[in-house]
Formats: C-alpha cells, structure tokens, sequence
C-alpha cells in the first residue's frame, strides 16, 4: 500500500531569499514550508531529550562498546561510507581518517564549497563515527575506521534520489580501491519520500546491489513521528538495517529506554531492526554552516553540537557495525543483521510493545551468527525514478523535478540496473555518461591518490561559506535541465536542540 503523497503546493510558492543558504527555500504564504526537497531538509523539534546533551561517551556504554570484547575495538580496517552533506574539516576530524570520495551535490560546481559541509548535518555524523575532538574530550564510537565522504546535499539540504543512487553506485564499484580499508559500511541518514514497491524500485535496487556486494547499509528509519507506520525508502528495502532512534532518558541504562517520539513506527510493512541512541547526540559543530546559524542554542561549548534524529542512531549503528567487522572480517551482511538483531530487548514502554532491541556490541559479538541468509526476493530496479521520489523533490524555480529525470539528465531505469549490475554506470567521473563528478574529481581510485582534494585536508575553517556561483551550468553539468542555482529545500523551526528530518 503506498503512502499519500503529501500535495506539492508548487502553483502558489513563493521563492524568499536566504542568507543561509545562498539559493531560496520554498514557503507558502500563510502555511509551514512544504518538504521539497525533504530528504535533507531538516525537521527541527522543541522538545528532544537532555537539554545538556548524550556524549559519545555514554553512548558508547549504552551500545555496550566499551565492555568485554568490544572494549578495545576502534573499527580499524573498516571503511565507511558517508553519504550525506559533506564534511567541514573542523579540529575534531583528524586527517588520517577522512578521505573525499567525488562530490556530487549542486555545490560541487563552486570552488569554495566543494566537499565541504555547508549545511552541518554531515559533519555531525562523522563526528558519532570517527570523532577524535581533544579540546572537548569527545571521540567516535569507531575512531579507528577509515570514513569516505560523498557530498550530495547542499547548504539548505536539496538533494534529488538520483544524485544518492549515483553515489550507491559509485560505492559499490570504488568499495576495494584502499586495499587496507576496504568500504564495508554505508551511512545512509537518508529517506525518500516514495513509497514504491521494493520488486523494482530503483532506490532499493541500489542499495541491495551494495549489501550483495558485502558492504552493510545502514538506514534511518525517519522522523515522521510514531503515528507514522512506515518507514521512509530505502529503509523499507527488506534487506538493510532500518535503524530508529531510542529516547535513553538521560542514562546509561537500557532498562529505561523508549522508542523516541519522533522516530517512525515501523508497524505497517518493514519493521525497525534496531535502534540506537538519537536524542540529544553531542558531536561536531560545524561552524557557520546554516544549522549552526540557525540553531545556536544547540551548541554546546566551542566545538559540539546537539543533534536528534533517527539520522544519529544510524550513525551510531554504522559505527558499531564497524567495530563488529574489525573483530569478525569475515561476517557478511546478513550476519551482521542477524547479530545485531539479537541484542539486548527493551522492555518499556512503546519500543518493549514493539519488541525492539538496542544495538549492543559486546552482546553481539558473543553471539554465533546464523549459517542461512537472508530469503527476501530482489528488486529488479526497473521501476520509476519518480515513485522512489515521491514527495522529496528538489526545486529549481520554483518548479519540482518530475518524471524519469535525474538532474543530470533523462533516465531509463532497466537500462541503469543492467549497468549497475555490471558495475558499469560510473566511468571514471561519469555516470551513465554524464560527468557529474565536479571538477575538482580527476581520478579513479583511492589507490592513484590522483582526486582533487581527496585526501583529508585539516585545514582551518572559517564556516560562513555559501554558495557564490550562480555559473556552474555551464560547468561539468553544462546544458542539463535542471541546471540553476536556485535549488531549495525547505526546514522547519525549533528552540532548544537540532533534530534531522529525512536526512533522518
């Protein structure tokens, strides 16, 4: 059964400059903003947890990471992949283990902001997973795991479902180019607004490609609220991990722990595998982008920021994941689930009646992992792009991308799945012939070094950086359709605590 799609009040929208975001977001006089673009717009709450914040630190004991066997794992030799809004090089980042995969966002054409995280939603997932921030005493659940960043939202969160199946393929196909850190995870805090039929959705196609591949995806199951009874695509896809975010009441016991408000129930279709922590979550701040002005009451001392969401938990997940695949190489994707399925139950409240469990590492890894696979059927990949869509559409204009269009340029899906299977759709910096890559992305593999910026650089950042370059049409992307500089999303206000949407 497919969700209602939310109307797209497009005929009465007016395009409102932001200083923020150096485009527009879309409102409707007399009305909240609609969810253009909603995948990475933001929902912002007044009321989510600790008001002090949950370090990683706690979060750490929550998920049992710093217990038994799980005590000295740091994910070393496990890559993951970030597919989210960039990353800002802030102090807490080291160096040594962030690397820029292509950038393939709307900014990606600006020379300031290429793989740079103008929005901040991305810098604080990388913070969960590899955080090493010595001024506040903060470090990731997976410190020792190598993080690759693909950018595809911008500073205002615009992104279209083609740009992150692009950024799938491209994982798939690039995951054994570091030979000592092999991409074994994809942080996808991500949700579409479609409700297609997982037998051949495009976006589940995709990510089923990278979990038979070996490579777990990790999904948020989105922020819709508990009233919502499904989750958003491609957490529906039936093989990943669908992640939701617990409420931990401000400790470090289980025992308490509910599922959060704001989490999607899971009741009808796909239920959530498992939750994680997700309120309050102190991780990096990443200066000047349009999160951190726009919510200063959610900073927390010079460098940390507090941040909710099923969008958190993923990120806390996909580190753990990590720290499993640094203990046991060999576990496949589906062992990973089974084991982390089998934590530890909650027993309050609605998450009890639900029957979820908790990630716990510790618990997790004295468990034997079941022989037989997962059953569930394959997408075939052929379906609409615009069903996997559904109402998460960027605008340019103010006119939503519609139809078998990426925005790059026409799109036949049975033709994309053939070359997704063959891992043919990216040549070089190009998908499905299309150079979609920016320009600062000149090179192959992780093995030639050879990218514009790929390796981490930990230079000073200054934040504040928007888009200035109304010219990049007639860039990389030159003489696409959808090709301004105007592409917006839309968020939604809060006070106290920042709280991601269908970014997760």
């Amino acid at each position: 059964m497919k969700r209602t799609r939310r109307a797209l009040r497009t005929a009465v929208a007016v395009a409102l400059p932001l200083a923020l975001v150096g485009g527009s977001a879309l409102t409707v006089p007399g009305a909240k903003p609609e969810p253009m673009g909603r995948a990475w717009s933001g929902r912002w709450l007044t009321t989510t947890g600790s008001t002090t914040g949950t370090t990683i630190r706690d979060v750490r004991s929550i998920i049992g990471a710093d217990t038994g066997a799980a005590a000295g794992l740091t994910g070393a030799g496990v890559g993951v992949a970030l597919l989210d809004t960039g990353i800002a090089p802030v102090a807490g980042l080291p160096a040594g283990k962030v690397v820029n995969g292509p950038d393939l966002s709307f900014e990606s054409q600006a020379d300031n902001l290429r793989y740079l995280d103008s929005y901040g939603h991305g810098t604080h997932m990388a913070g969960i997973i590899v955080g090493n921030d010595t001024a506040s005493g903060t470090r990731g659940v997976a410190p020792g795991a190598q993080l690759t960043s693909l950018k595809l939202g911008t500073a205002n969160g615009a992104v279209d479902v083609s740009q992150v199946i692009a950024a799938v393929d491209w994982v798939v196909e690039h995951r054994n180019d570091d030979p000592a850190n092999p991409i074994r995870v994809l942080n996808l805090s991500y949700g579409s607004g479609g409700n297609p039929s997982a037998a051949s959705d495009p976006l589940q196609y995709a990510v089923e490609r990278a979990w038979k591949a070996g490579i777990v995806v990790v999904v948020a199951a989105g922020n819709d609220g508990n009233a919502e009874t499904r989750l958003t695509n491609p957490a529906t896809d039936p093989f990943v991990i669908a992640v939701g975010a617990a409420a931990t009441k401000g400790t470090v016991s289980t025992v308490d722990d509910d599922l959060a408000t704001f989490t999607n129930s899971g009741t009808n279709g796909k239920a959530i595998d498992v939750l994680a922590p997700g309120e309050s979550i102190l991780s990096l701040r990443d200066p000047g982008s349009a999160i951190d002005t726009a919510y200063p009451a959610a900073r927390s001392g010079s460098t940390l920021f507090r941040g909710s969401g099923t969008s958190q938990a993923t990120a806390v997940t996909s580190a753990a994941v990590a720290l499993l695949l640094q203990a046991r190489p060999s576990l496949t994707p589906d062992q990973v689930k089974d084991l982390l399925k089998r934590g530890t139950a909650l027993t309050a409240g609605k998450a009890g009646s639900l029957r979820l469990k908790q990630v716990n590492v510790n618990t997790a890894l004295g468990l034997t992992p079941a022989a037989a696979g997962q059953p569930f059927p394959l997408s075939a990949g052929d379906g609409r792009l615009d069903e996997a869509r559904g109402d998460s559409r960027v605008v340019s204009n103010n006119v939503p991308l519609t139809g078998e269009f990426t925005v790059f340029g026409p799109f036949h899906s049975a033709n994309w799945a053939a070359m997704s299977a063959a891992e043919r759709s990216w040549i070089g910096g190009t998908w499905m012939g299309t150079p979609i890559a920016g320009d600062g992305w000149n090179g192959t593999s992780f093995a030639s070094r050879t990218w514009g910026s790929a390796v981490w650089q930990a230079i000073p950042w200054s934040g504040s950086r928007t888009w200035t370059d109304p010219s990049w049409s007639g860039r990389a992307w030159s003489g696409r359709a959808w090709s301004t500089d105007d592409w917006s999303g839309a968020r939604y206000a809060s006070t106290e605590d920042w709280s991601t949407a269908l970014w997760g």
